[in-house]
């Protein structure tokens, strides 16, 4: 069922917009065109930008006439689900809102002006002839993730798994009727069962018995460049595996154990430990290769090679629909959109169509230069290189333990006054990351640890220390093994202990 506050809250983006019942019926039509050629999405109407709801009740005819939008002003139609929402108004009135769901078109849609528009971020953008035709060309063919597999039966999917992620979005009936009746996951050909490769990636028991090669392999090698036979200079090479979930949030782990982390001693004579990339740079790029490889290409896995001052990730399949080398800051386009929309619902992929340009900024704001595209043959490679070198003097530490970290060692010891002065304002801090952590968690149990470090700003080995004091008080606790586990706050434990 659709809560209405969840409508006035959520924020407008690839996925949603909210619109005043004031807007008209050409207006409606774009942004159903931009949902259609892109990733789909719902608009909801009657809610003002600023989440007052002012309703659709009071003129039929101009409801009728959005209601006509997708047919009279969209080329070709544009299939649509139409909800009404019964709520109560800013003036304390029953009221209704008016619920629009578009799904992904595998056809190129217009307005009846024939402009054809795509949705980029919380923007419909109306697309010039070349990339009018490129969106033309991509959507030659199904969804990949859409077709059925052969010889995959419902018994190949993880029922309980289904039924933890039905009572994470709300949904009441049991998992097989989920799969059976939402997103093709499961469909019926002549009376017999067809289940997809989003069902099986997503759910399944060991989706590598259908998608061999659908895995993530990382290797980390010693040194600046990929050395062969006598020279080889691999120190580590593993492969995760799984469902998607599980095999994104397990490779995301290892490689924040092998990113390399600098101390160095502040303006303020205090120790300052930064990563060697953005936390947010280098799990993005795993996330973004594991929502948009092409998982028709069954031979090659996704590959995540680290080196002392780089960090490579190599996707199969070329860049999707209208994404290209020189505009994949601005534009978008989901290759598999069911997937990226599971990743979304745990918070893996947490910039929706514009993570990719984040990504630049903050690289940038750390003082490293631009990510390095490339498209090689059916594989995207994307580069990320950092300017923090053990030459500069810097104390440089991997994390390949969670305990404390050395810092550099300078002979300067610090006034016993200006210890204590430090010593409340560091209890107050300390109290603060420590509730960042537990809403967290309560938003996310599985949050991984480099996301904890982009919610407090502290290292890894900091937020393992909070963690762990958290656990050792009774407030969180670890629920299944460290890797693929998750954790949960002690609401009850925490009220009757205080």
């Amino acid at each position: 069922m659709i809560d209405i506050k969840d409508l006035q809250q959520e924020p407008e983006g690839q996925q949603f917009d909210r619109k005043s019942f004031r807007i008209d019926s050409k207006a409606l039509a774009v942004i159903m065109v931009a949902f259609a050629n892109a990733d789909g999405g719902d608009v909801v109407i009657g809610i003002e930008d600023d989440g007052h709801i002012t309703g659709i009740n009071g003129n039929e005819d101009h409801l009728n006439e959005l209601l006509r939008a997708p047919f009279d002003f969209c080329v070709p139609s544009v299939p649509v689900e139409v909800h009404f929402i019964d709520c109560i108004d800013v003036n304390g009135q029953p009221n209704r809102v008016l619920a629009i769901h578009v799904e992904p078109s595998m056809q190129v849609h217009a307005n009846q002006a024939d402009d054809a528009f795509y949705r980029v971020g919380d923007k419909s953008k109306k697309l010039n002839f070349e990339m009018r035709m490129q969106l033309f060309y991509a959507k030659g063919g199904r969804y990949f993730e859409d077709e059925p597999v052969y010889k995959a039966t419902i018994d190949d999917i993880d029922l309980d798994f289904v039924t933890e992620y039905c009572r994470k979005i709300g949904y009441t009936k049991d998992a097989a009727t989920y799969l059976r009746t939402n997103k093709g996951y499961i469909t019926t050909v002549n009376g017999v069962e067809k289940v997809s490769g989003a069902a099986i990636l997503l759910f399944g028991k060991d989706p590598q018995k259908f998608f061999q090669r659908a895995r993530i392999r990382i290797v980390r090698y010693l040194g600046d460049e990929e050395r062969f036979g006598r020279e080889m200079n691999v120190v580590k090479d593993v492969w995760f595996e799984g469902r998607i979930l599980d095999m994104t949030q397990k490779a995301i782990d290892f490689v924040d154990t092998q990113i390399k982390e600098y101390t160095f001693l502040g303006e303020d004579a205090h120790f300052v430990t930064i990563p060697q990339y953005p936390p947010f740079c280098w799990t993005e790029l795993i996330v973004n290769a594991v929502a948009h490889r092409d998982y028709s290409i069954l031979g090659t896995d996704i590959i995540v090679k680290i080196f002392d001052h780089h960090y490579v990730v190599e996707s199969p399949g070329i860049l999707p629909g209208m994404v290209r080398i020189d505009n994949i800051r601005q534009m978008h386009f989901s290759r598999n959109p069911k997937i990226v929309q599971f990743m979304q619902q745990y918070k893996l992929v947490k910039e929706f169509g514009e993570g990719v340009d984040r990504m630049f900024r903050e690289m940038a704001e750390a003082g490293n230069p631009a990510p390095e595209y490339k498209q090689v043959e059916f594989m995207v490679k994307v580069k990320l290189t950092s300017v923090l070198k053990e030459e500069s003097g810097l104390k440089s530490t991997q994390n390949l333990n969670s305990g404390p970290k050395s810092g550099l060692k300078t002979g300067r010891k610090e006034e016993h006054g200006s210890m204590k002065s430090n010593m409340k304002s560091n209890m107050k801090s300390n109290m603060k990351k420590e509730l960042a952590i537990m809403e967290q968690i309560k938003t996310n149990p599985y949050t991984p640890i480099p996301l904890f470090q982009e919610v407090t700003g502290l290292s890894r080995s900091g937020v393992w220390k909070i963690l762990n004091r958290l656990r050792e008080q009774g407030l969180i606790r670890r629920v299944g093994p460290d890797k693929g586990g998750h954790w949960e706050v002690i609401e009850q434990e925490k009220e009757g202990g205080e």
